[in-house]
């Protein structure tokens, strides 16, 4: 059995599909022996309604998707290098390039049965501006395999084009190098107060991030907490109807046993007395003879 082409493929099903999709070849693995391949499946997360959006938009939309990961390459060196120049550029692309392609992955979804929320419409937009910072996402992402909203990349909105000071200006002729080195000067350490101010800031949004992270961890334990509890209610309701057609059943057996008993006691009485009378018959007639 093929790992990656069974992958593709559940990951292309709706989320309302993909766990029973997923037992069927668990099954069918295990029926074979392949133990580890049963297991691989069986590991496959069912993604969530916005990361199979944003799986859908990468896999139906290839050469879009190959731009916006190219351009994420584009701004993860800038914020590197703190080059306010490319910056500029590919900052100016980033939020306008993300919403129009949130929105064409809703369309997808809606095309393909799957209607989606302002909410999840949200989530996709934050799938697809963590893949701007975070080459894990952007890989899984690339590949249609994301399976839920990855936590923002908080630190990669805070180094923007006006945080990055200018770069010296062109050598000046001789009579201004003096001027030239005071500015010099000047400028680097407004590069290095500004690369303070972005350490803090990062560390900051490192400790939000953090926050978050653990904020979404226990919403998500919730949430596997009330599907839990969910399915236990669906299914002790079923035993409950099951238990109550059961004792339906048993007491219309009794009722029919009841009126069998009856009706018995009553043809043992009738032949009890028609038994005393035959002696009664009998007995005057032995007085006769």
């Amino acid at each position: 059995m093929d790992i990656e082409r069974i992958a593709d493929e559940l990951y292309r099903l709706r989320p309302s599909e993909f766990v029973a999709a997923r037992d069927t070849y668990v099954a069918e693995a295990r029926e074979a022996k392949a133990t580890a391949t049963a297991k691989a499946i069986a590991a496959m997360r069912r993604p969530t309604l916005a990361a199979w959006a944003a799986n859908l938009l990468a896999r139906e939309r290839h050469e879009e998707a190959a731009r916006f990961l190219a351009l994420g390459e584009t701004l993860r060196e800038a914020h590197r290098t703190l080059d306010a120049r490319q910056l500029r550029a590919a900052s100016g692309q980033r939020h306008k390039l993300v919403t129009t392609l949130a929105r064409k992955a809703a369309v997808l979804a809606r095309d393909a049965g799957q209607p989606v929320s302002d909410t999840v419409l949200h989530e996709v937009e934050q799938i697809l501006q963590t893949a701007l910072a975070r080459p894990d996402v952007a890989a899984q992402w690339a590949k249609g395999r994301l399976v839920t909203v990855p936590d923002a990349a908080v630190d990669f909105d805070i180094i923007t084009p006006a945080a990055v000071p200018s770069r010296p200006a062109p050598a000046e002729p001789a009579p201004h190098r003096k001027m030239q080195k005071h500015d010099e000067q000047r400028n680097r350490h407004e590069l290095e107060r500004a690369r303070g101010q972005v350490q803090d800031a990062a560390d900051e949004a490192h400790r939000r991030e953090r926050e978050l992270g653990e904020a979404q961890d226990a919403q998500r334990k919730s949430d596997e907490n009330a599907q839990r509890a969910a399915e236990r209610v669906r299914r002790l309701e079923h035993e409950l109807r099951e238990a109550q057609r059961a004792r339906a059943e048993t007491a219309a057996v009794a009722e029919e046993a009841g009126a069998a008993v009856t009706t018995a006691r009553r043809t043992l009485r009738d032949a009890r007395q028609a038994a005393e009378a035959a002696s009664r018959t009998l007995a005057h007639l032995e007085q006769q003879e």
